[in-house]
C-alpha cells in the first residue's frame, strides 16, 4: 500500500524560529491556577515574511523542549477541526 506524500511546507524555517521573544499566550481562564498547566500559543514572525504559530505545554518551556510549529494555514485547519471535535476522545 503506498503511503501519502508528505508535504512540509516549514523545512526552511526548521530549527531558525526564534522563539526567545515570543510573547506566549495562555489558553486558560482568568481564575485559572498560575501553576497548572495549560496550553500556550505563540504568533512568531520569521525573516521570509511569514508569521507561524507555535504552541507549547506550559509546564515544559526551556529552549530543548517540544513546541509543535503551523504555518497559517495549517493553524486554521486545526482550530477547524477542533471546534468540529475532530479530536475529542471517544466515548
Amino acid at each position: 500500500m503506498a503511503s501519502a506524500p508528505i508535504y512540509d511546507d516549514k523545512a526552511e524555517v526548521r530549527g531558525q524560529l526564534d522563539l526567545s521573544k515570543a510573547e506566549w499566550q495562555r489558553a486558560a481562564e482568568p481564575d485559572a491556577d498560575p501553576d497548572g498547566e495549560y496550553v500556550e500559543i505563540a504568533f512568531v514572525p520569521h525573516n521570509d515574511g511569514k508569521t507561524y504559530i507555535a504552541m507549547r505545554n506550559s509546564k515544559y518551556t526551556g529552549p530543548e523542549d517540544t513546541v509543535l510549529v503551523f504555518t497559517e494555514s495549517e493553524w486554521d485547519a486545526f482550530v477547524e477541526g477542533a471546534k468540529a471535535g475532530e479530536f475529542d476522545e471517544p466515548w
